[in-house]
């Protein structure tokens, strides 16, 4: 299950335009990347809850993912264990991989899934190695949940950082509320009754594209893991005096002016003017606000 629901409040004003799991890295949006990372598990079908901007997620957006997505709309924001309650008739039995619409990491599902099974846990979480007491949270010397949201439930000798990537056991997701919180209504009383919540460790590299510096960095990262200085999709127009440094061009974009492009992301469709650095431009503004036309071309 891909969470898609969430407001996207801290990455405004780019949500005003799209909620968070359809805002472009790289040439595709971020749900793609998600699809792909399950796709390469053989994962062939997911279910995408929605709420803000529903209207957005469109069939043209979703009909070139490698897996099959299962749209299913909350009129009122069920939270994240209450999206996963609320979907339980599309994800049938068995353990399900829930994983956050607005993080990207190259996380194996499939090793991911193999541990999870592995350990007969109730749930197992992805997560980042940071030293002990660091982190959001702490593992005991097994790898297993004994710090959450600053409740102990053992000895804490390792820390990490939750990635929101997670493999649920039906028996966890049977107990969780509609609305309700995958963290505080699942988890957490999960470890107060004895359950074990596992871990996966992944040293990779991740991004939450929950504010507008992360999100630049987002595709910054995208850039160099595809080995590219920048990219500028094939039907965008850029001016004769305009050079591209770091920088995403979305489809359709257009970009006037003189001058450097440097570190910025262009969305499809959108118009802006040069020079411009560390900004987004949408059809509906610049953010930060620099130097620019804006609109839809």
């Amino acid at each position: 299950m891909i969470l898609a629901a969430g407001l996207g409040t801290r990455l405004r004003p780019l949500t005003d335009e799209l909620p968070k799991p359809l805002v472009p890295v790289g040439d595709r949006p971020a749900v793609a990347h998600v699809a792909e990372r399950l796709a390469a598990a053989g994962i062939g079908e997911a279910v995408l809850n929605t709420h803000h901007l529903a209207e957005a997620f469109t069939a043209q957006r979703l009909a070139d993912l490698p897996v099959a997505l299962h749209v299913l709309h909350e009129t009122a924001i069920l939270g994240t264990a209450g999206g996963v309650a609320n979907a339980a008739s599309l994800l049938a039995d068995g353990d399900v991989v829930v994983w956050n619409g607005d993080i990207l990491a190259e996380v194996d599902v499939s090793a991911l899934l193999a541990a999870h099974r592995a350990t007969g846990a109730a749930a197992t979480l992805a997560v980042a190695p940071r030293a002990a007491g660091e982190g959001t949270v702490g593992l005991d010397a097994r790898g297993r949940v004994v710090r959450l949201r600053g409740e102990r439930f053992g000895e804490e000798v390792s820390s990490g950082d939750f990635l929101g990537i997670q493999v649920l056991g039906p028996e966890l997701r049977a107990t969780f509320p509609r609305p309700g919180c995958l963290v505080d209504d699942g988890y957490r009383p999960a470890l107060r009754r004895g359950l074990v919540v596992a871990t996966f460790a992944f040293a990779g590299p991740w991004d939450d594209i929950g504010t507008v510096a992360a999100y630049l960095a987002a595709n910054a990262r995208w850039l160099r893991r595809s080995g590219r200085g920048s990219f500028v999709h094939a039907t965008a127009r850029v001016a004769a005096g305009v050079t591209v440094e770091g920088s995403v061009i979305g489809a359709g974009a257009e970009v006037t002016g003189a001058g450097t492009v440097r570190d910025s992301v262009i969305w499809p469709g959108a118009r802006a003017e040069a020079p411009l650095e560390g900004v987004v431009v949408t059809c509906g503004g610049i953010t930060p606000a620099r130097r620019t036309s804006t609109g839809c071309a």
